[in-house]
C-alpha cells in the first residue's frame, strides 16, 4: 500500500506560531507517556515555534479517543497525530483526512486508513525478537504464552512475528495468547492463572507496557524468579527493577520520543514543505514526506541495564 491518495492543500508558513499539532491517545496519563511522547512533543512545539496540544482520555478508553478525535476536527488544526490502537478508529482518521487535515499515525498503526504516514515500532520485529530470545533462554523446549491488548494492530503484528519464529521450535508449545486490556492488576491476575494451570510454564511475553509488571508481579509472588523467563516490551522504571532483580529477563524498549517528535516534523513539512519532489508535488498527486519511519528498538539485559538505569537518571 502506498502514500498515493490526493495532497492535502499545504498551509501558508506566514505565521507557524498559529499552526496546532495535536497528538491523541488513550491512556494519555500514563507516566510512559508523559515521559516520553508527550515531552517530546512539548520540545518539537518549543523548537519548531508552533502550538502542541495533547488530547484523549486518560485511560485505556478506544471510544474516548474516538470522541477527542471528532471533537479536534471540529477546530481544525494544523495537523493530528493519532496512536491507532484499534481499528474502530479508522473511520475517525478518514474523516480528518477528508476534512483537509493532514492525519498521520504513530507508535501503533491503521495500514486500513487514509493516514498519510506512520511513525513508530515494527512491531512484526519486536514478536520476532521476543520469540528468539525466549526460546534461546528456555533451552528451545517448554510451554510458553504471550499477553497483549486485543484487537490492537500493533499487537496482533507482535504476535504474528512471534509466531512466526516458535512455529520453527518443535518442542516448544504456545498454551495461549492473552488479553489483559493493558492494566497491570489484569497481567498479574492472568499470569497467577496461568501458573495454576501450567506449574511448568517455561516462558511468557509481553507486549503492552503493562504486561510485563504484571507478569513479573505474579511470577515473583510465586516464588518462580528465574524458572519462569521473561520478555517484554518498554524499559520504564518497574520494567528496569524487575529485570535488575532477575524476574524479567529481556527488555525490547521502544524510542518513544522519535514518535511524537518525528511525527509532528511530518506534518510540519506537509504544511510549510521545505522540498519538492517534482517542482509540483500538489499538481502531480504528491505529499513529499515519507511513507513509514520505522524507529526501532532498544535490548536491554543483565549486561546494559546498569547504564540504561543510569542513563535514565542523569535525564
Amino acid at each position: 500500500m502506498q502514500n498515493n491518495h490526493e495532497p492535502l492543500p499545504a498551509k501558508s508558513n506566514a505565521d507557524v506560531s498559529q499552526q496546532e499539532y495535536v497528538w491523541i491517545g488513550t491512556m494519555t496519563s500514563h507516566p510512559m507517556y508523559v515521559n516520553h511522547d508527550q515531552k517530546a512533543l512539548k520540545k518539537f512545539g518549543k523548537d519548531m515555534g508552533v502550538k502542541v496540544t495533547v488530547e484523549g482520555p486518560a485511560d485505556y478508553d478506544i471510544p474516548g479517543q474516538a470522541a477527542a478525535i471528532e471533537k479536534v476536527i471540529k477546530r481544525k488544526p494544523a495537523g493530528i497525530m493519532v496512536l491507532g490502537m484499534e481499528r474502530a478508529l479508522v473511520p475517525l482518521v478518514n474523516k480528518a483526512i477528508e476534512a483537509g487535515i493532514p492525519t498521520i499515525t504513530v507508535d501503533a498503526d491503521l495500514i486500513e486508513s487514509k493516514r498519510i504516514a506512520f511513525v513508530g515500532s515494527n512491531w512484526y520485529n519486536i514478536g520476532v525478537r521476543q520469540a528468539e530470545t525466549l526460546a534461546k533462554l528456555i533451552g528451545g523446549k517448554g510451554k510458553v504464552a504471550i499477553m497483549g491488548i486485543f484487537g490492537a494492530d500493533n499487537m496482533e503484528q507482535g504476535f504474528a512475528g512471534f509466531k512466526s519464529v516458535m512455529a520453527n521450535y518443535p518442542d516448544i508449545k504456545i498454551i495461549g495468547e492473552f488479553d489483559d486490556m493493558a492494566d497491570v492488576d489484569e497481567a498479574r491476575r492472568i499470569t497467577e492463572e496461568i501458573i495454576s494451570r501450567h506449574p511448568d510454564i517455561a516462558g511468557i511475553a509481553g507486549f503492552d507496557t503493562n504486561s510485563g509488571p504484571g507478569i513479573a508481579a505474579a511470577v515473583k509472588a510465586a516464588d518462580m524468579a528465574g524458572k519462569i523467563k521473561i520478555t517484554c516490551v518498554d524499559i520504564e522504571p518497574l520494567h528496569l527493577k524487575y529485570l535488575k532483580e532477575g524476574v524479567i529477563h529481556k527488555l525490547f524498549g521502544q524510542k518513544r520520543e522519535l514518535f511524537t517528535y518525528y511525527g509532528a516534523r511530518l506534518l510540519y513539512d506537509i504544511n510549510n514543505p521545505s522540498i519538492s519532489i517534482t517542482g509540483d508535488d500538489k499538481k502531480n498527486g504528491i505529499i513529499a514526506v515519507p511513507y513509514i519511519i520505522d524507529t526501532g528498538f532498544i535490548e536491554v539485559d543483565a549486561g546494559n541495564v546498569d547504564n540504561i538505569i543510569e542513563s535514565i537518571k542523569l535525564k
